[in-house]
């Protein structure tokens, strides 16, 4: 009777664990199918030669970044609108704006509450390119802050969620 406690308790840890990578994968499944799509349809208007990374970004509208170089091995940033892939995308090459290090350093000064950076993204919003940076407070609260790409100043912050 021990050894089917035991096994018992094994099965049901191992299956819960698989039917939560299922789940997982399934639910990513979309996210990933519509970057890969901007990114191809960015490759397909040469308005990159190459892809270093790509993700969602949802403000007033969705959005893909993608991420890479162009034909002048400038590193640049196109924004991929998720309801037209085909159209000529917004782009802004990623030089003497707002680095990601510097809008987290920007967002912790003014926060200094800040626990946790939970993701830092590039979007185009109505006033311009902005770094959306996601972090959690001592409080284990979540906060979203919006830091201009070309200037490094606060456009928006969302807190304690």
């Amino acid at each position: 009777m021990k050894n089917w406690l035991k096994f018992l308790s094994i099965f049901f840890v191992c299956l819960a664990f698989v039917l939560v990578v299922i789940i997982g994968w399934s639910a990513y499944a979309p996210f990933h199918s519509v970057e890969k799509q901007a990114e191809r349809a960015v490759l397909a208007n040469k308005q990159l030669t190459s892809v270093s990374d790509s993700y969602t970004y949802h403000g007033h509208s969705s959005y893909v970044t993608v991420i890479g170089e162009d034909k002048n091995k400038q590193k640049t940033a196109v924004f991929v609108l998720q309801d037209d892939m085909n159209q000529k995308a917004s782009t802004i090459h990623l030089k003497g704006g707002t680095t990601e290090k510097e809008a987290i350093a920007i967002a912790k000064k003014n926060d200094p509450n800040m626990k946790r950076v939970l993701h830092v993204k590039l979007g185009l919003e109505k006033p311009g390119a902005v770094w959306e940076v996601t972090y959690t407070t001592k409080n284990d609260l979540v906060n979203y802050v919006y830091i201009m790409y070309d200037t490094g100043e606060w456009w928006k912050r969302i807190t304690n969620i």
